[in-house]
């Protein structure tokens, strides 16, 4: 019993050579997997191999899935996704995941780039200054979600938490998203996938959906995406992401 010659085909580009314990111990689960992941969820898909595994990985920081995550890493530069955007998706995790959650999985990514002989650090992607990252952000904040409903999240916060909403610009925005190494449009994708793999975010989901459309990922994209995280985050996770961009976009009739 074995994945289809699709789904093998697409493993093999992704781990030349590489046979997997599991297909030894629970042939017929990944029979399953392999063949939903590396055939099924593709055979429509438009979203190029890089952002998709770029997405995947991104999912993976989210779910502290860190064996997968090293693994998928691995696929990831054998298909030429470069170091700088590996680390860029690690960073981009830590405003919404939290670092506690994105330590372990970028020690993994230390040690699969210096594993490959890559020196660490790798160059500064940083766009900001201490000085300006405040200014700096909300100018990229207000290019992602509108200058109007940035200026209503500060206009609306109670006093004891504008705080948060300066924090917001300067560390979300201002230290994270302005970085190099990845253009917007790739991040704000990112911060989907991240969002919908942790579950229980529709709120904030939603929010970066319509920023998703603003920075132009329309909603055949934003499904894709969804559909490539679908074998990595289950069924739940996923309806309901896709429930939110039914109500973001408007459901096709």
């Amino acid at each position: 019993m074995a994945p289809n010659a699709t789904a093998r085909a697409n493993h093999e580009r992704l781990f030349p050579g590489h046979v997997s314990t599991l297909a030894v111990t629970d042939p017929e689960l990944i029979e399953a997997f392999d063949n939903l992941a590396f055939d099924e969820v593709l055979r429509a898909s438009r979203l190029d191999e890089r952002t998709r595994l770029l997405a995947q990985l991104a999912a993976m920081v989210a779910l502290g899935a860190v064996s997968e995550f090293h693994v998928m890493l691995g696929a990831a530069l054998t298909v030429g996704v470069t170091p700088v955007e590996v680390k860029e998706v690690v960073y981009q995790a830590v405003p919404y995941v939290g670092m506690a959650r994105v330590f372990d999985s970028l020690h993994a990514a230390n040690e699969v780039l210096a594993a490959r002989g890559i020196a660490l650090p790798l160059p500064g992607q940083a766009a900001t200054t201490p000085e300006t990252r405040l200014e700096a952000g909300r100018r990229v904040q207000e290019r992602v979600v509108g200058e109007d409903a940035v200026a209503a999240m500060y206009a609306s916060a109670p006093a004891d938490e504008l705080h948060v909403q300066r924090l917001l610009s300067a560390n979300c925005f201002g230290d994270h998203v302005a970085r190099g190494g990845l253009d917007l449009k790739t991040r704000e994708l990112l911060t989907v996938s991240m969002l919908a793999a942790l579950g229980g975010c529709e709120p904030e989901l939603r929010g970066h959906l319509a920023a998703n459309l603003r920075v132009g990922n329309d909603r055949a994209r934003l499904v894709d995406l969804l559909t490539q995280l679908l074998p990595f985050i289950g069924y739940p996770r996923t309806l309901n992401a896709l429930r939110v961009v039914d109500e973001v976009t408007g459901e096709p009739r």
